[in-house]
């Protein structure tokens, strides 16, 4: 039996009145990506006052005598680039009970069938320190489902440790043209490996980050330590995400191979080092992208990824006003 398709297995998770609203908010984007305008000239006219001083033609209005305007043809469509994080750190297990690799690669699926609803082109840069994965941009079903399906074989748990820079840099060498960068990683990323790859992405494209969350050790039924333990995010000592260990069982870091025995998990000092070391790496992230003009947004799980990517394109075009 075929595969079905992953615009479709999106398309049927979606309410349409959801999936129109978000198709409204990223046209948001896109006029606050071109600034009102697009790359080619429709005509030239008589300046006159509210027209963007930025657009005058000096040899027109020198030859004219008087100050001239350029006209732009809109811009409809543009290029969204997906940068998918795909570390080990990837494969272990989200806030949800999930495993992470599953919460990103539906983010991936549904800002590609928001770029597809809308006849956008759209390219792919994922990967980790061993390998860097790229898809050009391209447009319709076919271009899409392949894209999806390369997001989807990249995902590991015997892949090397994520490397975001590389991955930034690589966008920002291939994608001369100013676009829609929409990045997918955890919520230890980016770190301040990445400042200076992110700054320079976000001086020539906009930008937005989506981040999933790691599973909490000390919630109720759940058997995944936090990243902020030991920078990494656990799972099994097979290396596969779980929910629930066995009685007994200790869980593993994926990235660093760090083990918390399950008797640790009971004891208050242990639970709130772990609770104050997460907030404070939260807050670092967090004063990173503020500084930097990036707007991002925190999903769970599968099932909380479209509303918040509904409340980060919401934010997002309000602040491009």
């Amino acid at each position: 039996m075929p595969a079905r398709s992953r615009l479709a297995l999106v398309r049927a998770r979606l309410e349409l009145p959801t999936l129109r609203r978000a198709t409204g908010l990223l046209d948001g984007r896109h006029r606050a990506v071109w600034k009102g305008h697009g790359d080619e000239v429709d005509d030239l006219h008589v300046y006159t006052p509210g027209d963007d001083v930025g657009d005058i033609d000096w040899r027109a209005s020198a030859r004219s005598a008087q100050p001239v305007v350029k006209r732009y043809v809109e811009t409809s469509n543009v290029t969204l680039v997906l940068v998918v994080d795909t570390g080990r750190h990837m494969t272990a297990t989200s806030a949800g009970g999930e495993p992470k690799h599953e919460v990103a690669q539906l983010v991936a699926d549904v800002v590609a069938h928001l770029a597809h609803q809308r006849g956008d082109r759209v390219a792919l840069v994922a990967g980790d320190a061993g390998r860097v994965v790229e898809v050009p941009s391209g447009a319709g079903t076919t271009h899409l489902e392949v894209l999806l399906r390369r997001v989807q074989r990249t995902f590991d748990p015997d892949a090397p440790e994520g490397a975001l820079a590389r991955l930034l840099d690589r966008v920002l060498r291939g994608t001369p043209r100013r676009s829609l960068v929409v990045v997918v990683t955890d919520e230890a990323r980016p770190g301040e490996a990445d400042e200076r790859a992110l700054a320079r992405l976000r001086t020539r494209h906009e930008v937005m980050v989506v981040q999933v969350v790691d599973a909490d050790l000390f919630a109720a039924g759940l058997g995944a330590a936090p990243g902020s333990l030991a920078g990494g995010s656990a799972a099994t000592e097979r290396g596969r995400p779980v929910v629930a260990p066995p009685r007994g069982r200790r869980v593993r870091d994926v990235v660093t191979g760090w083990s918390l025995p399950a008797y640790l998990r009971g004891r208050r000092a242990v639970r709130d080092a772990v609770a104050a070391a997460r907030t404070e790496r939260h807050a670092q992230v967090e004063g990173r992208l503020r500084r930097l003009g990036v707007r991002s947004v925190s999903v769970e799980s599968t099932h909380d990824v479209l509303d918040e990517m509904v409340a980060l394109l919401g934010r997002s075009r309000r602040a491009g006003r």
